[in-house]
């Protein structure tokens, strides 16, 4: 849990370390939106921004039932936030695995990526694709319903 929200963590101390600098250096207005900045970095580094993830052996068991793909994902990856982001409210149709979370979806990961933890993975009925287009993947969504 604690590696999810180190990254969003880091953004947030060092918005305040700067932040900080530069009200020392008198400059208040800069320090406000540097910390905003570096607040949005973390919020969108961090695992709130994804739906609920859920474990991958109940995942692929409610994916063989209705269909809808399975997206296996990290916190702080930028394929994964670029995925989330292009789908939009879509992306609450699909079931999120965390795999820094859940020890049987990074392995599930690592077996069908050559022993690599390379994510976004995406399954659709039964079928693994590594870093697919989003349009892709909203068009999977789109057909599960």
């Amino acid at each position: 849990m604690m590696r999810a929200w180190l990254l969003p963590m880091l953004f947030v101390l060092c918005g305040s370390a700067v932040g900080a600098a530069q009200i020392v250096n008198g400059d208040i207005a800069a320090a406000a939106v540097l910390l905003l900045v570096f607040l949005a970095l973390a919020g969108v580094n961090s695992p709130l921004i994804f739906p609920k993830s859920i474990g991958a052996q109940e995942a692929q068991r409610r994916s063989a039932v209705d269909g809808r793909p399975v997206v296996f994902w990290r916190p702080g990856c930028t394929y994964c936030m670029r995925l989330r982001l292009r789908l939009g409210r879509s992306a609450r149709r699909a079931y999120w695995v965390n795999i820094w979370r859940d020890p049987a979806g990074a392995a599930a990961v690592r077996a069908v990526n050559d022993g690599n933890e390379t994510v976004p993975t995406v399954v659709v009925a039964g079928r693994p694709h590594t870093n697919p287009d989003p349009g892709w993947v909203r068009e999977q969504l789109s057909r599960s319903v």
